[in-house]
């Protein structure tokens, strides 16, 4: 069972990303023990208001430059958005810097204004996101590749250096719908999810592990990842009221998925603690912890009273 934690480079309306405190506390992360940390990706969201939001790639690499052994996600980048041959070069550099850290997660996106200011066709982002991963995985694991599709003309393509992870950086699938856990069964290494319950985790996973069968796939080679918000408190009866408040100002839910506030880890350390025994128990692989409103403190909760006692 691995630990994961979100790192603020998405932020509310009123805020700035505080680099400086970012990578403060990526190196304390990576000091208190934590598998991975997990960087939020967009180009733009919303309008009035606003949510201001670093680049994945550019974050994660300036932690890659103050960190060692820590692994670095992406939760999710949204592919479709991305030039693949561009994406490939910048997440290859990226893996090379860290020396084989990166862990991309990859999801078709939902923000329909985004992909209207980047010139791409929202309404065919699930046949682009496969394209653009076919050709980022190729130009990572072949020699010289060849391929046309749609702009691109790929002529012996040679992408150097390669990633420094052997065949290439493991690639998780973010989404909801069927369609997206039969690409993760068939295409991907893992599912990335968001906000789920044990229940609708199980529920999925099994649709997950079928459709690869079905693929002639061994299901016990894919991973699954959760994302799940938490607030350690003395009760929870504190932490009730601050936690629905920061999820339901500054956090989305996808109303097509079983993605609900309802997910969130809130209380004293033992209720805490129950609740993410349930997690464990869903079969899951790994955790990312969203800790109430990244606070430092929040993180050193985590890692001294409540993952010492789920390891």
């Amino acid at each position: 069972m691995n630990w994961g934690l979100a790192i603020k480079n998405f932020v509310g309306p009123a805020e700035t990303p505080d680099v400086d405190a970012i990578l403060t506390y990526a190196q304390r992360a990576e000091a208190l023990g934590f598998e991975s940390l997990w960087a939020w990706d967009h180009v733009i969201l919303g309008v009035e208001p606003a949510f201001p939001i670093l680049d994945a790639v550019g974050i994660l690499t300036a932690i890659a430059a103050r960190t060692r052994r820590i692994k670095l996600g992406t939760g999710v980048m949204v592919l479709p958005l991305r030039n693949p041959t561009v994406a490939a070069k910048a997440l290859g550099t990226l893996d090379v810097i860290s020396r084989g850290r990166l862990i991309l997660g990859v999801a078709a996106g939902w923000y329909a204004r985004e992909f209207d200011a980047v010139g791409v066709p929202f309404k065919q982002r699930g046949r682009l996101f496969e394209r653009n991963l076919e050709i980022l995985t190729r130009l990572w694991t072949e020699d010289r590749v060849t391929l046309q599709a749609d702009e691109f003309n790929l002529r012996e393509a040679v992408m150097r250096p390669r990633p420094a992870q052997t065949p290439r950086p493991p690639i998780l699938i973010g989404g909801y719908v069927d369609a997206v856990l039969k690409r993760v069964a068939t295409k991907g290494d893992g599912w990335l999810t968001y906000f789920y319950t044990p229940e609708s985790y199980r529920k999925s996973w099994a649709k997950i592990v079928g459709f690869a069968r079905a693929a002639g796939r061994d299901p016990t080679t894919l991973t699954g990842t959760n994302q799940l918000a938490i607030y350690v408190g003395r009760s929870r009866a504190e932490t009730e009221a601050p936690m629905r408040d920061w999820l339901q100002t500054e956090w989305d839910v996808a109303a097509w998925s079983e993605s609900t506030i309802e997910h969130a880890i809130r209380g004293s350390v033992e209720e805490c603690l129950a609740q993410l025994r349930e997690h464990v128990a869903s079969g899951v692989d790994r955790i990312i912890l969203i800790p109430y409103r990244y606070q430092p403190e929040q993180v050193e909760l985590i890692a001294d009273d409540i993952l010492p006692r789920l390891r």
